[in-house]
């Protein structure tokens, strides 16, 4: 009986070592994704900065028919910057969500798992709202540098509908902005500004060609993380009134009415608010989805 004792007593000791080590791992697993995240976060708000300064380039370069070459080397210079940036953000994200998706299909479920998700969740939805706002930036740049290709050549004579002039800037050709066209100064003037305006159009237009892929990625997240909300929508309401129901049955084990009633307003406002900020959600990844069909389409 005493060694069964003594075997008892190892074995439990054995379990308790082997939990703390367990734990330890967690730890440790947990301390290095968190230090991932912060990296992660570094990144973005890395980008939300570059994206700013992509915009001061852009007013820089509208503001003079004849923009340094200097300031159109930096633009480019940032460009490259935010799609190296970006794709790295992206090919991290993609990690963190296979480890999750693994985790699920192991049918693991713990709080860490829901940190993690939650904590993905969150850098994914800010990933795309900073590079929603480049697409924003860029579209609105092209269409600003479109609408002075069309003022210079009202000036040369020519007018163009916005069919044609989307024609026109499909090509790679410059001359065909200038035929038809006899030069003087003023004409030749505003031809320099209409090459200027196009070649800026070309390489806006290759820089959203190489970032089709990630745009693509931002479009299925979007889409995934608004089926979930959604998902949620329907359920939350029926969550919320089991909490309810069950906080009844037990009402008469509460100490005072007025906390009963204090309680059943406090979860009624919380359903209202958490329904109402889930349709906020949705609505916004809706707009972000549409947003990037256009690109992707």
């Amino acid at each position: 009986m005493k060694d069964r004792m003594q075997e008892l007593k190892h074995g439990k000791e054995t379990t308790e070592e082997e939990d703390e080590v367990a734990v330890g791992m967690d730890k440790g697993f947990m301390d290095e994704f968190f230090e991932q995240v912060e990296e992660i976060r570094g990144f973005i708000e890395s980008l939300a900065e570059k994206v700013e300064e992509v915009k001061r380039k852009h007013s820089a370069i509208l503001a003079s028919p004849n923009p340094d070459e200097k300031t159109k080397a930096e633009l480019e210079d940032l460009m490259a910057d935010i799609k190296k940036l970006a794709n790295k953000v992206r090919s991290k994200l993609k990690s963190i969500q296979q480890t999750i998706e693994q985790e699920e299909g192991q049918n693991r479920s713990s709080a860490d798992l829901r940190i993690r998700k939650t904590q993905h969740s969150t850098l994914s939805r800010k990933f795309v709202e900073v590079m929603s706002e480049y697409n924003t930036t860029q579209s609105d740049y092209r269409e600003r540098c479109k609408g002075r290709i069309q003022r210079q050549l009202e000036i040369t004579g020519r007018n163009t509908t916005n069919d044609e002039l989307e024609s026109m800037l499909e090509s790679d050709n410059p001359a065909i902005f200038t035929s038809g066209i006899i030069m003087d100064n003023i004409t030749q003037q505003a031809m320099n500004e209409i090459e200027t305006r196009h070649n800026e159009i070309i390489k806006l237009e290759n820089s959203i060609r190489e970032l089709h892929d990630m745009f693509m990625d931002m479009a299925m997240l979007v889409e995934s993380q608004v089926k979930t909300l959604i998902l949620s929508l329907s359920h939350f309401p029926q969550l919320c009134g089991l909490g309810l129901s069950q906080m009844h049955a037990n009402e008469p084990n509460l100490k005072s009415d007025k906390y009963a009633s204090t309680l059943t307003i406090h979860l009624q406002n919380y359903n209202k608010f958490a329904v109402s900020m889930c349709r906020i959600v949705i609505v916004k990844g809706v707009r972000l989805l549409q947003r990037f069909s256009s690109l992707t389409g």
